[in-house]
Order: structure tokens, then C-alpha cells, then sequence
């Protein structure tokens, strides 16, 4: 165990873990795992935002800087309580700085059994074309 954490035995229930840090935690965010991938119109993000509903979940755009923050429901089912938890910072947040190629405004956001997809568009000068070749 860690200094974090204090087990306590009550007389009506077997175990209750006890956080001293629970202020601590909630300032805290932990970073979620995001795959990036890139195709000639643009570049689409998946990231991992498990236990986050769509109503929890906040993507915004400042300037350059695109954030992803979701907090996480961790309440236990009704009658039930936790004894333990392995999740303990309930918030998950992450920043990218959008390249000038990208669109911000043409961003696509759809989230999905746990999956937060954005697509983000590049501008339309930075999109490869094909320039024809006149014969003669």
C-alpha cells in the first residue's frame, strides 16, 4: 500500500478504503491514449475516453490548441459500493497543437463505445491536387 491510501476496518462493512486525497485527485487528469493518422485530405484522431458520456465530455478549440477533457462516472451500481477502485483521477484530458494546414473550423467530433473520433479537415490549398499538362 501507499501513503495514499488507508485501509479501515468498520463495524458495518468488512473494508472501506479511504482516500486523503481525494482534492488532490480531482485537480488532477490523466492523459488518454490517442491514435493519429493522416490521409491526403486530413487527419483523424481516435482517442480512448472509457466511463465518459457524451454530456461529460468537452472538446474545445483555443487559438491553435485543440483539448480533449472528459470526466469519468465512477459511481458504483445502486446497493453496491467500492471497496477498491483501480481508477483514481476521474478526469481525462489531452492537448494537440493543430498544424496552419489543418481546417479548424470544419472539425468532426463523434464519440462511440468509448471512442472519441475527430476528423480535422486540412485547408483546402494544402490538399494535394493534380494540375493538368496541356499538349503542345
Amino acid at each position: 500500500m501507499n501513503d495514499k491510501y488507508e485501509i479501515a476496518r468498520t463495524a458495518e462493512a468488512p473494508q472501506t478504503v479511504r482516500d486523503s486525497t481525494r482534492d488532490e485527485r480531482a485537480a488532477r487528469a490523466a492523459t488518454p491514449p490517442v491514435d493519429i493518422f493522416e490521409d491526403a485530405a486530413g487527419i483523424t484522431l481516435l482517442a480512448d475516453m472509457p466511463g465518459v458520456a457524451r454530456d461529460r465530455l468537452d472538446v474545445r478549440l483555443d487559438g491553435d490548441t485543440l483539448t480533449i477533457e472528459g470526466t469519468v462516472d465512477l459511481s458504483a451500481p445502486e446497493g453496491m459500493r467500492a471497496l477498491w477502485a483501480e481508477v483514481d483521477v476521474p478526469r481525462l484530458r489531452r492537448s494537440f497543437t493543430l498544424s496552419r494546414e489543418l481546417d479548424p473550423g470544419r472539425i468532426e467530433a463523434n464519440l462511440k463505445d468509448g471512442v472519441l473520433s475527430l476528423r480535422i479537415p486540412k485547408q483546402p490549398q494544402a490538399q494535394p491536387r493534380r494540375i493538368a499538362v496541356q499538349a503542345g
